[in-house]
Order: C-alpha cells, then structure tokens, then sequence
C-alpha cells in the first residue's frame, strides 16, 4: 500500500521536508517517554530557531530542520496544500512516524477519522470568530491516541480579523502536544496575517506538472493515458480538476460551454448574453452541489427540534425552534454562494488558459497550448487580435477574477469582462 505522501504530485522537495519533521516529531515524543514532557519548541522563522538541546536525537527540537508547532502550505490552486497537509497530519498520527499508510493512525487520518486530527473546511466565505475560538480550545485538550493533537485549517485565507486574533493567540501560547497545519494560496498579507506568517513554518508548494498530473490519474483512477494527458493539460496541473474532467461528461460539457464564449462575442447585446449564460451555469452547478447537503441538513435539525412528533411538548417545541432553522439557512445560503464563486472561478481559469494560449501562439512561444482542443480557434485569435490584443483579453480575464476575490458583484464583473474581451 502506498504511503500517505502518494497523492502529493510533483512536491519531492515538500515531501522529503515533511518527512524529515515527521520524523523528528517522533523522536520529540520518544524523547518525552522519558521525562513525560514531550513538546516542540514555539519557534517562528529558521533564524530564530532555538539550538538543539542534545537531550534527543540531532535535530529533533530545531524548529529550522526538524519539527515545529506551526506550519503554513502555500501555493497555486491545485497544488496540493490541504493534500499535503493531511498527509503530513497522518504521518505525526503515524505509529513509525514515517507515514507508512499501514498503521490505525495513517488510515483514520487519511479516512477522516482520527479522534485527534480536527479538519476545518470552510463552508462559507469566511472562517468566524465563534468557529477559531471553539476550536482553540479543543486543540488544548490531550490528544486521545497518545501522539499529537493536530488542527487543520484549510483556506486560513478566508479567516476574518477577530478568527485570525483567536488563532494567533493559541499559536503563540501553543499546547505542548499540538500542531497547527494552516494552507492559503500564499504568505502575502492579504491571505494570512504578519504575525501569524512570523510564527509558522512555510512549506511552498508549485503547480505541478501536467505529465505528472497525468501519471496518477492512470495510476490511482485507473484512466486512458491519451484522457489522462488531455485532462492535465486543461486543468492546468489541478489534480482535482483533471479528475473531474477525465470522469465526468457534465464537467467537459461545462468547459466546452465557456470555451465557446470568444466565438460568441459579436456585440454588446452578445456579450451580456454570455455574461448571464456564465453566471447561470455557475448557479446551476453550485445548486446541484449544495442541495441535496442542504436538505439533508435541514431534515436532520428538524427531526432534532421534534418535528413530525406527536407528544404534548412536540409543537411547541418547533415554534422555538425558528431562530435555529434561521440560523442554518444563513450557514447554507453562505454555502451556496462560495460554491457559485468557486463554480465560477473555474470557468474564468478555463477561458484565461485560452487567452493564454492565443498570447503565446501570436508571440510563437514555443509552448504546448493549455486547450489542445481549441489550439485552432486561440490561433485565429492570435492572427486577428496580435499579441497585445490577445494580453489585454488575457487581463481583463484575471481582473474580472481579482474583482469577484474583493466581493465585487459576480455578474457585474462578468458583464464587465466580457464587454472588454469584445473591445479588445
């Protein structure tokens, strides 16, 4: 059986990091056998680091090369940082410390079982104040398995200003037997705060390879290697994407939809038309994600508040129970909303790649085409618009992406984008 880094594509460096900290959080603990005080060192970046103490193994509480409290995955969407970063929790959960795959702590991490491995997925825009705090405290209790208590925060981006206070608070007192894995797509201030940033360790992951995207999918799904090697190349080296592409028609007939969009743009009249057509498909798609979750959420709660019961209290009891029905509406319209966004992001990505693709054939870069199937529509585009007209396409796709990220309304970006990809 594979180990617990297997997915992580394209990351050697990464992996071979996470390894060496795997490691010395074991000798940490192998360690603290003995004087029944086993904790790592509260240390920000590598030169800052606290000498080795020599009462473990070489390296074992040097923050710089062995293991800390803290750590933040960065990089492109689609590289791998919440993969990266459950691997690297089931390797501290590991039995050998090594991350075997083999062993109860791999496989009830791995599977999202782990008594002591807490992963915080997002639902909404934002990670709240309520949710960082409940979570802190949880994080100070002992873990159950006897190893570390490990928190996983993906999208810490999304932490408002008072959740990434209550973090930084436990980050900087932190338990002795827990861990915090943060992932945002960098350390720029706008993703994760300085003084958070000052206190972790960043592992940097790349957008990996599309012949390395290509090779898992044959391998672990079991894919053509001629889809295989289409679906890589069109989700620009997101592994998830590219699965999505390889095994689900929908997925391709939603491409294809977007694609078709410079074809489409042949006035202003068209090209409110294919902002609404866009808008609507990312409506549509997050529907059908979120509502058989919503619904099931929903009958869950009421079935809890007494609905369809029959005793004296049971209609009483579900007038009360309005406040908390309105509360998990609110949670699940959040919901929705990302998922329009994200639904909405990936379209953006699918017409950026074709952009891109026009740009380098109008500079005769000597690079493979994102798109292989519309190589021939982004040439003509490269003849008509030349390189500069093709660039500032290219722009007002990424701006039109920046805009909706600062809560600019999607469809009035879109609009916007869209009567700029028809000016030129």
């Amino acid at each position: 059986m594979p180990d617990v880094f297997a997915d992580l594509v394209g990351q050697d460096e990464a992996v071979a990091e996470l390894r060496r900290a795997a490691g010395a959080a074991a000798a940490v603990l192998r360690a603290g056998a003995a004087d029944r005080t086993p904790a790592l060192i509260a240390a920000g970046p590598a030169s800052e680091a606290a000498p080795e103490t020599g009462d473990t193994e070489p390296g074992a509480l040097d923050p710089s090369t062995g293991m800390t409290h803290a750590w933040i995955f960065t990089g492109p969407p689609g590289s791998g940082r919440s993969v990266a970063a459950r691997a690297f929790a089931a390797a501290l959960q590991c039995t050998y410390g090594t991350g075997c795959g083999e062993c109860p702590g791999c496989h009830t991490t791995m599977g999202g079982t782990n008594a002591d491995v807490r992963m915080v997925v997002p639902e909404g825009l934002s990670i709240g104040v309520g949710e960082m705090r409940a979570l802190v405290l949880r994080a100070a209790s002992t873990p159950s398995g006897g190893r570390w208590q490990v928190v996983v925060i993906e999208d810490a981006d999304r932490l408002t200003e008072a959740a990434g206070n209550a973090l930084l608070k436990a980050i900087e007192e932190p338990p002795p037997r827990t861990v915090f894995l943060l992932c945002a797509p960098s350390t720029h201030p706008d993703d994760i705060s300085v003084t958070i940033r000052s206190r972790c360790r960043v592992v940097p992951l790349r957008q990996p390879p599309a012949a390395a995207v290509a090779e898992v999918l044959v391998r672990r799904d079991g894919i053509a290697p001629d889809v295989a090697q289409w679906a890589a190349a069109a989700a620009q080296g997101h592994v998830g994407r590219a699965r999505r592409l390889a095994r689900d028609p929908e997925a391709r007939k939603r491409r294809e939809a977007v694609l078709a969009v410079p074809r489409r743009l042949t006035g202003v009249g068209a090209a409110f038309d294919a902002a609404s057509a866009l808008i609507e498909a990312a409506e549509a798609e997050a529907e059908a994600s979120v509502s058989e979750a919503d619904a099931t959420e929903r009958a869950a709660l009421e079935t809890a508040l007494g609905a369809g019961g029959t005793g004296r209290g049971a209609a009483g009891a579900m007038r009360g129970a309005a406040g908390q029905l309105k509360e998990l509406e609110k949670r699940q319209k959040s919901r929705a909303t990302r998922a329009q966004r994200d639904a909405l992001d990936r379209a953006l990505v699918d017409l950026a790649g074709f952009y891109r693709d026009a740009l380098t054939m109008a500079l005769r870069a000597p690079v493979d085409p994102v798109h292989t199937d519309t190589a021939a529509l982004a040439g003509a585009g490269a003849q008509k618009w030349d390189a500069e007209g093709s660039l500032r396409r290219l722009e007002a796709v990424l701006a039109c992406r920046a805009a909706i990220e600062a809560n600019v309304k999607p469809r009035i970006a879109v609009e916007a984008m869209m009567l700029a990809l028809w000016k030129g």
